[in-house]
């Protein structure tokens, strides 16, 4: 099913030129992230078609049009392709097959080999090796012989992970013995899977990068991610580690970038050990729940940042004007905070539109403000206080 808007977009300017106002920009996907997406498109001028299954999704809830069809559909690929000028992501379980089809008819960006190499973590972990960004000790588990040879190598504990379609901590087990291996092994799919080393950290770290289509780069501040039943539950902007370890963090997501010529924006997840060095564990390449805080802190958000960067338009400053302390709403319990949030006013309250409140589910997010400086200073009842 498609819905079209009213009047057809003006002619768009060649390939080399950014898409003018009035163009509409195609996105894979309906969540939270395309529908914030969506909206910082508005702001630019543009509008957004949404593709995905579900008809009363996020994003679709904003678009100006929608195609509600599977991934795999290619008659509906074909007319969504028809129907705009430039196609994007909003999560990278997307198939690769649908980019595949897609990238002849319209300019994708980011490209499929982008959504390759982030799909799989066995294809995830060598990139980031080539990339320079170091990795904790991990192996390919094929077979239970090859798990057993990689518990061998690798030590335990170890997590072990699917290569596909996990997240917050789906698709995943923690092996503290040797006998824990093989149920492990038996109940995750799809396989193959990948063992990695349990890392010791002391907090895990983000930064989040655009890459214009020109290369240009745009990096925020890295942020400290705090996670509570494998969810991500607080992000710190700016992370509360010394300036070298922000600064090598921003520099890991700046390479990874450029090294996967990514047009957009993504997230590289890190951890901090006791030791101040950081290794590399998940890249992310659409915005991310750690750069919701963008959306209030800064002049142009992650969201902003990604359209202008798949639009071929100059990136904005990354710069903060605020501190920021942003916090999920989860489940039943962030439905019940909702209401105290938005009375007290004193925290930015976003909600995505999902009418049920399961339990796991990200419903939305509320971000509090500080003057630039402030968080260092600050307890943390000071600055959880109102969220």
């Amino acid at each position: 099913m498609s819905a079209a808007p009213d009047e057809a977009p003006p002619p768009v300017a060649g390939s080399d030129e950014p898409l003018p106002p009035g163009a509409t920009i195609g996105i894979l996907g309906g969540g939270q992230l395309g529908r914030m997406s969506a909206m910082a498109a508005a702001r630019l001028g543009y509008r957004c078609h949404v593709f995905a299954p579900d008809a009363d999704s996020p994003g679709m809830q904003i678009a100006a049009a929608t195609t509600v069809a599977a991934y795999e559909d290619e008659a509906a690929l074909r007319r969504f392709a028809a129907a705009v000028d430039v196609v994007t992501f909003e999560f990278e379980n997307v198939p690769a097959a649908t980019l595949e089809a897609l990238a002849p008819l319209a300019p994708c960006r980011p490209g499929v080999e982008v959504l390759r190499v982030c799909q799989d973590r066995l294809a995830e972990k060598e990139f980031l090796g080539r990339a320079g960004v170091p990795v904790a000790p991990w192996r390919s588990v094929r077979s239970p012989e090859e798990l057993r040879a990689a518990v061998a190598a690798v030590g335990l504990p170890a997590v072990l992970k699917t290569t596909r379609m996990g997240y917050d901590g789906r698709g995943q087990a923690v092996l503290r013995r040797a006998e824990e291996a093989a149920d492990a092994y038996g109940r995750l799919e799809p396989k193959p899977l990948i063992l990695e080393a349990f890392v010791p950290f002391r907090a895990e770290v983000s930064a989040i990068v655009a890459r214009g289509a020109d290369g240009g780069l745009a990096v925020f501040d890295a942020v400290e991610n705090r996670h509570r039943d494998h969810i991500l539950d607080v992000s710190l902007a700016p992370a509360r580690v010394p300036e070298e370890v922000a600064a090598a963090a921003r520099g890991h997501a700046a390479r990874v970038a450029a090294a996967l010529g990514l047009v957009g924006v993504l997230a590289l997840e890190m951890f901090l050990l006791p030791d101040g060095t950081l290794v590399g564990n998940e890249i992310a390449p659409r915005p991310h729940n750690s750069g919701h805080w963008t959306l209030d802190a800064c002049l142009a958000s992650q969201f902003e940042q990604h359209v202008r960067a798949v639009a071929g338009l100059p990136l904005a400053d990354p710069a903060r004007h605020h501190d920021a302390v942003m916090r999920n709403l989860v489940g039943p319990a962030g439905l019940e905070a909702w209401p105290g949030i938005v009375r007290r006013g004193r925290a930015a309250a976003h909600l995505y539109g999902k009418n049920e409140a399961r339990p796991g589910r990200k419903l939305g997010h509320a971000t509090r403000l500080f003057p630039l400086g402030a968080l260092a200073g600050l307890a943390e009842a000071e600055f959880m206080a109102d969220l």
